[in-house]
């Protein structure tokens, strides 16, 4: 009877996750992959086959789009690796006890405001009539006001605001279980700052670095208002073709497989960076 109840409280237990994963992520996945597969032949008449596919490898522009989402989702990554590291370093090792909680705090604030609200905040700063355009221009810097969105430089300097903060939680769980010793002793045998960040804190960190640029890559890859409201017409996301397919023209089955392979696409990428990187998804998760 234990030993049963202790199988049902088990059961009981991870019956919500399971449920989540199933309902929320796999089954949908599961509707896109078949939707995708299906070809349009006439009124209400579909037929199966791999055209929706082929008509997005023999399309320049879809590829070359959803190659130009991977290389700016990796640049928005790497930087708000190299912005969060320190930020990750400073709570975890130099802030006391008490400030963690505040320093959280205000990494938490960018989220209390949905994507939209964000967006436009930085419309509001940075537009040719904007906040910042108009203070340089009182201030002499420039002669007339100048338009600092519709770029890449804007579209990535959004995204990277958006997406640090999941980049700084994974770095921070890790660095706290570092133990001190390990610092001290790399300095005992000799070692530069360089050398014991390069040989020993940069390894210890790997799995919150990983799990960091996992989270960060996809939700990169994965957005859509930033890019669309700070790129302008110059953008070029593939998740606005996406939309595209979906709600402009109406062709479901190749929106699906567009989200299909925006999907294989991310996987393949965070697959080549763990191998890279050495290290296992199981293992990544259960350290970070």
């Amino acid at each position: 009877m234990g030993r049963d109840a202790g199988r049902l409280s088990l059961i009981l237990l991870f019956a919500p996750f399971v449920l989540w994963i199933g309902l929320l992520i796999i089954l949908p996945q599961l509707g896109i992959g078949y939707v995708s597969l299906r070809e349009k032949v006439g009124i209400n008449q579909y037929e199966f086959g791999l055209g929706n596919y082929a008509d997005f490898f023999g399309e320049p522009i879809y590829r070359n789009t959803l190659l130009r989402t991977a290389w700016m989702s990796i640049l928005v990554t790497a930087l708000a690796l190299v912005l969060g590291f320190p930020i990750a370093w400073y709570i975890a090792k130099i802030a006391k006890e008490r400030s963690r909680a505040a320093l959280f705090l205000m990494c938490l604030i960018p989220l209390w405001v949905s994507d939209l609200v964000r967006a436009y905040g930085w419309i509001v700063l940075l537009r040719e009539t904007g906040v910042i355009s108009t203070a340089l221009v009182n201030l002499g810097v420039i002669n007339q006001p100048v338009e600092m969105l519709y770029n890449d430089v804007t579209v990535v300097i959004g995204l990277v605001y958006t997406v640090i903060l999941f980049m700084i939680v994974p770095l921070v769980s890790t660095l706290q279980g570092m133990d001190d010793a390990l610092l001290e002793a790399g300095y005992n045998l000799g070692g530069s700052r360089l050398t014991v960040f390069r040989r020993i804190i940069v390894p210890y960190a790997m799995p919150g670095i990983v799990a960091g640029c996992i989270i960060t890559f996809m939700l990169t890859a994965g957005s859509y208002l930033t890019p669309i409201l700070l790129g302008g017409k110059n953008s070029s996301w593939f998740t606005e073709q996406i939309y595209d397919q979906f709600i402009t023209r109406y062709n479901w089955e190749s929106g699906a497989a567009f989200g299909f392979l925006l999907l294989a696409f991310s996987s393949l990428v965070v697959w080549l960076g763990l191998k890279l990187s050495g290290q296992s998804l199981a293992t990544t998760v259960a350290r970070s």
